[in-house]
């Protein structure tokens, strides 16, 4: 039974909501109680349909009885035992599925994992990781770590350091040693593109100007999203990762993978790593791993990344790094039941045979008023608006708001709106989320 109805509507004072105008929610606050598939239930009773995955990671729809079952077992047997220092098979038995699942470029997968409890402390495992490595191997100089223009990479002090989104940095300090690349978006050359735009490869090159500012030998590592999501929906220019991977390799910069978003089918791969055929050194994961339902995240490594770590005495601990929830026993049941969901129903790649119709249907909203450039690739789209002066995110937001009354869950950033719904999603919801989203962009024009 749904505890929550209209009738009994929880009280709002106490919760801080994160990254919400929270006394504009609570004067009229949109709530779900519940959801199944595609679909969210309101606590009035309606039915909203899921256009972004949650918050990009239930890819593989709601309520999957499958997961809940993995769950509700490994909760009875064993609810929680600690990884420092001791160990439980659930945890293996997951490491050792996504090794042979993980990102592989060239015939080498990063087959060597390291826990987390999300995205964010995933991204700040990995710069964590690159840094230890530098000097395990000699090169002990290195530690400025390189991020890029527009880019997210999680809340932790890592992340927004190497992050790029002004608002998630302006009121907090930053690591000492960081520097960006410069962006990819470039509406003049690439708007309304289908897939990755043809101009932009050279902006890859931004790496040589740090390195010549900064020297090589004090570079740890670059960290970039290959697809940029939650500024949205950057799509890298053709050639551009590949380039990037030839200037680390180079000046021996390890590169990093923020693969949050990305990871787990979204762009009819597996990974972006398999689907762009560029091979990072590490990649970040969390979401899609275990479709949402229990918080979780991942690293994946190198074995020449792994192994260096693994000299010294064998009683010394490697990396003194990691999370009292890191391989959570019922985190990881709920990651070995999603493994089989994406396994059995094809999901990893599903978007690939979706995503003739999703980029048709999509780029369909194109002329109406404000729409100044969409992007889709995959099964992802950022659709973006003229902004209104002085009120940047005011028209982008009302449309949000339109698209929730009208049963469509949608995502914003800025005037940018972004979709991304879970890879179970059929042609005729495809047409649904256009057809609302479109009704919704007139309405508030």
């Amino acid at each position: 039974m749904n505890v929550h109805s209209k009738s009994n509507t929880p009280v709002l004072d106490s919760y801080w909501m994160p990254f919400t105008a929270n006394r504009q929610f609570k004067s009229a606050p949109r709530l779900f109680t519940a959801a199944k598939g595609m679909h969210y239930t309101t606590d009035d009773g309606r039915q909203v349909l899921d256009g972004t995955a949650g918050l990009w990671c239930v890819n593989a729809g709601h309520g999957r009885e499958q997961i809940t079952r993995a769950v509700e077992q490994q909760l009875s047997t064993m609810d929680y035992a600690p990884s420092f220092q001791m160990g439980h098979p659930v945890a293996f038995d997951f490491a050792e599925r996504l090794a042979a699942n993980a990102p592989e470029a060239g015939g080498e997968k990063l087959d060597r994992v390291f826990f987390t409890g999300s995205g964010s402390e995933s991204v700040d495992t990995a710069l964590k990781i690159a840094i230890a490595y530098q000097r395990a191997i000699g090169q002990g100089t290195r530690t400025r770590l390189i991020g890029r223009e527009r880019g997210y990479h999680g809340v932790g002090f890592g992340g927004i350091s190497v992050g790029g989104l002004v608002n998630n940095r302006r009121v907090f300090p930053q690591l000492p040693g960081t520097d960006h690349l410069r962006h990819t978006h470039d509406p003049a050359k690439n708007a309304f593109i289908k897939g990755q735009p043809e101009h932009g490869a050279d902006l890859a090159d931004d790496l040589e100007r740090l390195v010549a500012l900064h020297g090589a030998e004090t570079i740890a590592a670059c960290i970039v999203e290959p697809v940029a999501g939650s500024t949205g929906v950057l799509v890298p220019p053709k050639g551009y990762l590949q380039r990037l991977r030839d200037i680390c390799t180079k000046h021996g910069i390890l590169l990093i993978f923020d693969e949050v978003i990305t990871g787990f089918g979204r762009l009819g791969s597996p990974f972006a790593t398999d689907h762009f055929g560029v091979l990072p050194d590490l990649v970040t994961t969390a979401k899609g791993l275990t479709n949402g339902a229990i918080p979780m995240g991942a690293v994946f490594a190198r074995r020449q990344v792994h192994d260096a770590l693994m000299t010294g005495p064998e009683a010394a601990i490697e990396l003194f790094h990691g999370y009292t929830y890191s391989g959570h026993p019922v985190a990881c049941a709920a990651g070995l039941a999603t493994l089989d969901i994406y396994e059995k129903e094809g999901l990893l790649t599903r978007a690939s045979a979706l995503e003739g119709r999703w980029h048709e249907a999509i780029h369909s909203l194109k002329g109406l008023p404000h729409v100044i450039d969409i992007r889709t690739i995959g099964l992802v789209a950022g659709i973006e608006l003229a902004s209104r002066p002085e009120a940047i995110g005011a028209r982008a937001y009302e449309v949000f708001v339109e698209c929730f009354n009208k049963g469509l869950l949608i995502r914003v950033t800025g005037d940018i709106i972004a979709l991304s719904p879970p890879l179970i999603i059929g042609e005729d919801q495809i047409g649904e989320i256009v057809s609302r989203l479109g009704d919704a962009i007139l309405k508030t024009a």
